[in-house]
């Protein structure tokens, strides 16, 4: 037995409890390198607590539609930021404190920031394999937890 969670696209408003979009909507903060960039200025809040920001790469395997959501994990002592190194969507799973998972899936080139103490999804790219960078907190200390659901979800597309 499962229970169904219907995909939304991604936006900034929707995703506001549970972190941060990032994405290259809007102009540019400022124009740099002789006018040949566009920066789009601290667009995630990352949180690291008492440790030191690390960058990581993920390589993670290819997901399906339907997706079995079975487990979510956060982490306590700071944010977590995906970054994909490809222009493929991918999908984003987050749930609010009583467990209840809402799922996202992004516009191609948007990343998203996991506020401290969010539950949410693994790396699911649906593309094929995805090449993510991670943006997370390094440092003493437990900073993962994962909770099992006794019923999984089944996370499915209208399309």
């Amino acid at each position: 037995m499962t229970r169904d969670i219907r995909i939304s696209p991604l936006t900034a408003q929707a995703f506001a409890p549970f972190g941060d979009v990032l994405n290259c909507a809007g102009d540019p903060d400022k124009i740099i390198n002789a006018g040949l960039c566009g920066r789009f200025h601290d667009r995630a809040k990352v949180d690291v607590g008492d440790g030191r920001v690390g960058i990581s790469l993920f390589r993670s395997e290819l997901r399906r539609l339907p997706y079995l959501l079975d487990m979510v994990e956060r982490h306590p002592e700071g944010s977590q930021a995906f970054i994909p190194m490809s222009m493929e969507p991918f999908l984003v799973v987050v749930a609010d404190d009583d467990l209840r998972p809402q799922a996202f899936i992004t516009a191609p080139g948007e990343a998203i920031n996991f506020h401290r103490g969010v539950w949410h999804g693994v790396l699911t790219p649906l593309s094929g394999p995805g090449l993510f960078a991670v943006i997370d907190r390094i440092g003493e200390g437990p900073n993962l937890q994962e909770h099992h659901f006794d019923t999984p979800y089944r996370v499915i597309n209208d399309d």
